[in-house]
């Protein structure tokens, strides 16, 4: 009898665990909320064009900015009958051309609470830029009569507040407009209030019901919604992150066919579904309009509420009644979040590199990384213990494959208690480490934000004494369920809690930790598995009384700088951090890396990770990447090439699988992987054909591993050319990886290939994205040809080539009129390069001329902050390459050198075949000859090559070509 208990006991617990499972790791589409499970979204949509009755009085210059009170109509027509309390909008100027526009509650009107302001995005250099505004003109519409105050913006461009209805827009001094907000009178801010005993309003105001969770609203429905229109334009993008394509599709509109607004809600969705607008891990509410008639614009909606956006076709409003400008397209919008306040940036462009340099501006410029970050990752769920991790280090020397990081998951620690090992499998972490660090390489262990509830658990115990952790709406520590069981969330918002987190990662408090060891923040949406849409309620309680409903999309940005500081802060506090973050939210850009979570090992997956890397790009995630070989699943052999093929020229470059997946190593996967090899073949085990068949599948499985080896070394070739184009992004805010139209603005064949994409100004790579392709169709835009970045091979610019593919590797493509710095010698990792020295590929243009830069730092410090550092341009133009200094003044005395040279310099297009290299200022020569873009080339063109000039890197030079 108590046998059969047992059993019963253990099949419910199977089958409970089995459930839970399901619920987590599966799309479950019934499992989230569509729009009309949204009371604010259903709400905001059914709001039909002209609702707004608003207009702006009492307008005036107050502190710099222009500011008004919003009013409707009857309330200032009657005076003595006012039954809304008025909302204060302020219009305020920035040095860099941005226009900022907040509207908010009236304080004078007593409102129950203050609005939920998101706290530390925008930069302190942003606010030190303001204009102080000292007057404004008004002007009158002569078609309508219709009153407007008109303030300086920039050269060329101004801000115009019109009065009634009220509308906010940017126009060009010319008079043609940029982005206008409420031009369709869509606009809408429910106000606080308070529940009264004899209140007989909607109950939906005041509580919410889904799937058995209930939401409470003590300060009934709260939401915000306007319409945003973009003139001039022919696509809209931005606001990731969604798994769909990079321009944004329509959601509604004449002859479209209606669909879910793009929803910015931070959600753990594992295995997710491509072309979805459903959303994803992270939110940035953040829009780039693009088109060739007048340009880029952005628009930024510092709000981290969950938010839903509508992309209006063309004519949807055809029977509204409101005149807008005819002499301009446009693209109109509609934007709805449940909570906060209106805190918005208009940013001008005109081109797409100044909206990002705008943005940046605004909410930070992406960090720095250090140069092993920017390498190739090894990561699983998980490597089992100390024996495996040595193994997979070992071979990865034996197949002479380079990697710089290992990364270990949950299950390395003792019953998931963060901050702990498991000692039976990881006796020795600190010499495990220290292995690893030997060779230049380094470890990456998890963090997530759930506590287990354990009271002998040091970290739950402190935080339980210390008043730590998110409250539930009654007051009470929120207790979730995650990985641990019974969990707690230290509540991030608030900076004390942020300091002894941060705390937490000093190698005092993190026994066994090194400093060759970082860090990965998973599971930080906040991912709650019995919570309702697996996260947090959203009546759950914050410091200073924010609701979670208010922060949620930042929960992750705030885990993720304190984990960022603390590591930081440990040891000497000069190294550069490295955390990879799943949440992300706007500013998440300037704490560390960021990737597309939980996707699946499938061909439309790999098609789908350009379109979702480059949206984090244009919206400040610089540093982000995809799951090489797909979270879930097992990929065929095919599929994983092409994915490393690709994957190497993400600007964050890590394989990862999924524990339940078979082991994929490099040099793991091939044929035998899907056929199998083993004793079953009884007595044909000896025979001739057996053996055959074994040889074959030997040798297929060899030519897998290499081509991955292939596609690994070439992003290690390609390090110095990545580490310059994150410097860029660390300075100016243009992405690493670039929508083509990007490079292109004028080009409207860009504007919607989201197949092919730039890496920095010089490199076009084209992803192979169905099994079995024979052949690629690959634009190559611009007027300058294209040359092979393997064969050296020319192709024309401007126009579509059908290539036939081969599986060596995806099409990439070196722009002419560019020169990129490359180091060719393999090593087992990024650090062991450092001192190698470095070739330089000259693709010459039409007019045999090319440029190119070189950054060069320590690659881990912050001594480059104080210039520390080397910067060099090339150019070559009249048969002379020059190495010109880019860098500025040493701050504070910093000083970095470097004794590499450049020993190779490869001439592409060079019209003539000159004998002899003349070196000034030194008066060398070196000699040209014939060699081949690569080394170790099988295939291809010889090129003009100069061997060995030895030019010291940070040096001015001057090679003549004679």
């Amino acid at each position: 009898m108590k046998t059969q208990m047992r059993n019963l006991t253990l099949l419910l617990f199977l089958l409970l665990l089995f459930l839970l499972c399901s619920s987590v790791l599966s799309w479950k589409k019934e499992e989230f909320r569509n729009c009309n499970q949204t009371p604010f979204c259903k709400r905001a949509r059914a709001r039909n064009p002209g609702s707004c009755s608003l207009s702006a009085r009492d307008i005036r210059i107050e502190n710099g900015d222009l500011k008004a009170k919003l009013l409707p109509r009857e309330d200032h027509q009657n005076p003595d009958q006012v039954h809304s309390k008025p909302l204060i909008l302020s219009l305020s100027v920035n040095g860099d051309g941005i226009l900022r526009l907040k509207i908010d509650e009236d304080p004078n009107s007593d409102p129950p609470k203050k609005r939920f302001e998101v706290p530390d995005v925008i930069v302190e250099e942003f606010d030190r830029k303001k204009l102080w505004l000292q007057r404004h003109s008004t002007e009158v519409d002569s078609s309508s009569s219709s009153k407007s105050s008109v303030v300086f913006l920039s050269d060329g461009y101004e801000a115009v507040l019109r009065h009634d209805p009220f509308e906010v827009y940017v126009r060009e001094k010319g008079g043609k407009r940029v982005i206008s907000l409420n031009s369709h009178g869509l606009f809408d801010f429910e106000q606080l209030k308070v529940k009264k005993q004899d209140d007989n309003g909607d109950d939906e105001d005041w509580e919410e019901k889904f799937r058995g969770h209930t939401d409470t609203r003590p300060f009934g429905s709260q939401s915000i919604s306007f319409d945003v229109s973009f003139y001039g334009a022919d696509f809209v993008y931005g606001i990731p992150e969604h798994a769909t394509s990079l321009a944004l599709k329509p959601t509604r509109g004449p002859g479209v066919e209606e669909s879910e607004p793009y929803r910015l809600f931070n959600l753990d969705v594992f295995e997710y579904v491509h072309e979805s607008p459903f959303g994803l891990y992270g939110s940035i509410p953040f829009m780039i309009s693009h088109g060739k008639s007048r340009g880029t614009s952005g628009f930024f909606w510092l709000n981290s509420a969950e938010m839903q956006i509508d992309v209006l076709g063309a004519g949807w409003d055809a029977e509204s009644g409101i005149s807008l400008p005819s002499s301009q397209s446009r693209i109109d919008t509609f934007w709805m979040s449940e909570a906060g306040v209106v805190d918005a940036f208009f940013f001008i462009g005109p081109g797409p590199k100044d909206v990002a340099r705008q943005y940046t501006s605004v909410t930070g410029m992406p960090s720095l990384p250090q140069l092993f970050a920017t390498a190739y990752h090894q990561c699983r769920w998980n490597y089992r213990d100390e024996e495996d991790v040595e193994n997979v280090d070992s071979k990865f020397d034996e197949h002479d494959i380079p990697y710089d990081v290992l990364w270990l998951d949950i299950d390395h620690t003792d019953g998931k208690r963060y901050f702990t090992w498991d000692r039976v499998l990881f006796p020795h972490p600190e010499e495990m480490q220290r292995k690893l660090s030997a060779k230049g390489r380094h470890m990456v262990t998890i963090v997530d934000p759930h506590i287990k509830r354990d009271d002998s658990y040091f970290l739950h115990k402190e935080a339980s004494q210390k008043g730590y952790y998110v409250k539930d709406a009654n007051g009470n520590v929120y207790d979730g369920w995650c990985w641990p069981g019974s969990s707690s969330y230290p509540d991030m918002l608030n900076p004390e809690i942020r300091s002894w987190w941060a705390e937490k990662f000093s190698f005092e408090n993190y026994v066994g930790s090194t400093p060759s060891l970082y860090i990965w923040n998973d599971m930080n949406e906040p991912s709650v598995f019995n919570g309702p849409e697996v996260t947090m309620p959203r009546d759950a309680l914050h410091h200073g009384g924010v609701e979670h409903r208010e922060v949620h999309n930042a929960y992750g940005y705030y885990f993720h700088m304190a984990t960022s500081d603390g590591l930081v802060k440990r040891g000497d506090g000069n190294d550069r951090p490295f955390v990879l973050s799943r949440a992300v939210f706007a500013g998440s850009q300037r704490i560390g890396a960021v990737w597309t979570g939980d996707n699946t090992a499938e061909w439309e997956h790999l098609r789908v990770s350009v379109p979702m890397i480059l949206s984090l790009g244009l919206t400040g995630m610089s540093f982000s990447g995809a799951d090489v070989g797909g979270f879930f699943g097992n990929p065929e052999t095919e599929l994983l090439v092409r994915w490393y093929q690709i994957g190497a020229f993400y600007p964050f470059f890590r394989a990862h699988a999924h524990h339940d997946t078979k082991r994929r190593e490099p040099w793991l996967f091939g044929m035998a992987l899907k056929y199998g090899v083993g004793c079953a073949a009884g007595v044909q085990l000896m025979s001739f054909t057996f053996i055959t068949q074994v040889l074959v599948i030997m040798q297929n499985l060899e030519r897998n591993t290499e081509l991955i080896r292939d596609a690994i070394r070439m992003r290690y070739m390609l390090l110095p050319y990545f580490y310059t184009l994150f410097r860029e992004a660390n300075t100016t805010g243009v992405p690493v990886a670039r929508p083509l139209w990007m490079e292109f603005p004028s080009d409207e064949a860009t504007f919607i290939n989201d197949e092919a994409f730039m890496v920095g100004n010089s490199l076009l790579v084209q992803g192979i994205y169905s099994e079995r392709a024979k052949h690629v169709s690959v634009y190559l835009p611009g007027k300058e040809s294209w040359y092979d970045l393997r064969t050296g091979a020319v192709y024309k610019g401007g126009m579509t080539h059908k290539l036939e593919v081969t599986e060596e590797t995806v099409p990439a493509f070196q722009r002419a009129g560019t020169i990129i710095p490359r180091k060719d010698r393999f090593r087992r990792s990024s650090t062991q390069m450092v001192n190698d020295p470095y070739t330089l590929v000259i693709a010459l243009n039409s007019s045999q001329k090319a440029e190119g830069e070189l950054y060069i730092d320590d690659g881990r410090s912050f001594a480059f902050t104080k210039g520390a550092y080397i910067h060099r341009r090339f150019v070559f133009t009249d048969g002379k390459l020059m190495s010109l200094n880019l860098a500025t003044s040493a701050l504070g005395g910093a000083q970095f050198s470097s004794e590499c040279v450049i020993e190779r310099i490869i001439l592409l297009g060079h019209s003539a075949v000159p004998k002899i290299a003349l070196i000034e200022p030194d008066d060398k020569t070196a000699e040209i000859e014939l060699g081949p873009l690569f080394l170790k080339s099988r295939r291809g063109n010889d090129f003009l090559t100069i061997r060995r000039p030895n030019l010291p890197v940070a040096g001015d030079w001057t090679i003549k070509i004679l």
